[in-house]
């Protein structure tokens, strides 16, 4: 498995362990769709230098959802606008009374 390194931004102490620090990194990605193994490669995490504790972008992760969906590439159907009533004709509508 091949890892990049993202040019450090910031450091901060990571959750899990207490004693690293979690740096931002690019690694490949893994999850399952249906009964298919998926890799994702350049995907940005963080990742803990001590514990290896790994947290994905959340922006990133529901990106991957959205195109990992069903219904992804699909067109959508324009919902048919509802009908109009019809106007009332002339032999049933109210007369103003005198």
């Amino acid at each position: 498995m091949q890892e990049h390194n993202l040019p450090v931004l910031e450091s901060i102490p990571c959750n899990e362990c207490a004693a690293g620090l979690m740096t931002p990194r690019l690694i490949t990605y893994f999850t399952w769709l249906g009964g298919e193994l998926i890799t994702v490669p350049d995907f940005p995490a963080w990742i803990c230098d001590m514990c290896g504790r790994r947290e994905y972008d959340e922006k990133s992760i529901s990106w991957l959802k959205m195109l990992l969906a069903p219904n992804a590439g699909k067109p959508t159907r324009k919902r048919k606008p509802a009908p109009r009533s019809r106007p009332l004709s002339s032999s049933s509508r109210p007369t103003p009374e005198s």
